[in-house]
């Protein structure tokens, strides 16, 4: 890809959508109002949608030649990513989630970050924001390291070479000389596509000057069912790559094994201490639920103290559905190949 300094790339954004008739006008909106003078189409990979996604991206198409609706029959978030790929025309790829809203100045500084760093791909911040006190609870989460850990993508950080990146804004030839998106791995499949870009001596680039808006799952049911989905992937990308997993992948794992055996050895605990036995001793293995509940509601506090009270309770539900959905799916998926599994969503 090259530019004379004059002539700017074009663009495609690119956009798996899966039953998110309530998210994706907004997030198509803000494609069409960014500031970037160079051409660009937004494509949309509609998969089986039941909930009126389709019968709306079908209007907005309609009503604007610059929105193209394409099937993805598969249904999952990498077939659509690659579909959408397919069917672009323009140097410059721009993965786009339905939950996010990109500021009007997201591709114009992507694009120059691009052409500036020569990386394969570029990505940035996703800032979480609530309009519930649920939502706002899911948003704290993400934005601090008691929820997510802290990762750049989340929290910020100094700009240069990154392990992954949220959403991507992709050099097109390189996807294609990688093999696009891996069709098999239904979440986590961003960090697998920028393993492949790095060792083939790709860069890939993180740069705070990015930032995103997500929109957070709007109730618990489907939160839990998130993060259940991406531990039980992550657990298998964990298994299949072993090399390529930092450790902070593994916290969340076993902080759940630790926990599972201290309650059982605190069980072990009580009944002993009933029977007047010598397990009595093993009550102290509830000391690590304990510190993981105190350190909970420490964390809890500490990030939602200026938030108000309902998303402060909310946090204290979330943290913990978060923590253990990733722990319990991760292991699973660790122990058990993924794909034999029924109960994965794909988005």
């Amino acid at each position: 890809m090259q530019t004379d300094g004059q002539t700017l790339p074009g663009v495609s954004y690119v956009m798996p959508v899966l039953n998110e008739v309530t998210e994706v006008r907004s997030a198509v909106a803000s494609l069409l109002e960014q500031d970037y003078a160079g051409p660009f189409e937004v494509i949309l990979a509609l998969g089986p949608s039941i909930d009126g996604t389709n019968e709306l991206v079908g209007e907005m198409s309609a009503a604007d030649p610059r929105i193209r609706a394409i099937d993805n029959p598969v249904g999952s978030t990498p077939a659509g990513l690659n579909v959408a790929i397919q069917a672009s025309v323009h140097p410059v790829v721009v993965r786009v989630d339905a939950h996010s809203v990109l500021p009007s100045d997201y591709t114009r500084i992507a694009v120059r970050v691009l052409l500036e760093s020569g990386a394969d791909n570029v990505g940035g911040i996703m800032r979480a924001e609530g309009r519930t006190p649920f939502e706002r609870a899911v948003a704290l989460a993400y934005g601090s390291r008691v929820g997510l850990g802290g990762t750049p993508h989340h929290v910020g950080g100094q700009a240069g070479p990154a392990e992954t990146a949220y959403l991507g804004v992709f050099r097109r030839d390189r996807l294609f000389d990688v093999g696009l998106f891996d069709e098999g791995i239904k979440r986590g499949q961003d960090w697998e596509l920028n393993r492949r870009l790095r060792q083939t001596g790709g860069t890939v680039w993180f740069t705070p000057e990015l930032v995103v808006t997500y929109r957070p799952r709007p109730s618990l049911r489907r939160l839990v069912r998130q993060f259940v989905a991406t531990g039980l992937w992550r657990g298998e990308l964990a298994r299949r790559f072993p090399a390529n997993n930092g450790l902070r992948y593994f916290v969340p794992p076993a902080m759940v094994a630790a926990m599972a055996l201290g309650i059982v050895a605190g069980v072990v605990g009580v009944v002993g201490a009933a029977l007047h036995s010598g397990a009595a001793w093993a009550l102290l293995g509830f000391v690590v639920p304990a510190v993981y509940l105190l350190f909970v509601v420490v964390g809890a506090v500490v990030v939602a103290r200026r938030s108000g009270l309902p998303t402060l309770l909310w946090l204290l539900v979330v943290l913990p559905c978060i923590h253990v959905g990733w722990g319990v799916g991760f292991i699973i998926g660790f122990l058990t190949r993924t794909s034999e599994l029924t109960t994965h969503t794909g988005r």
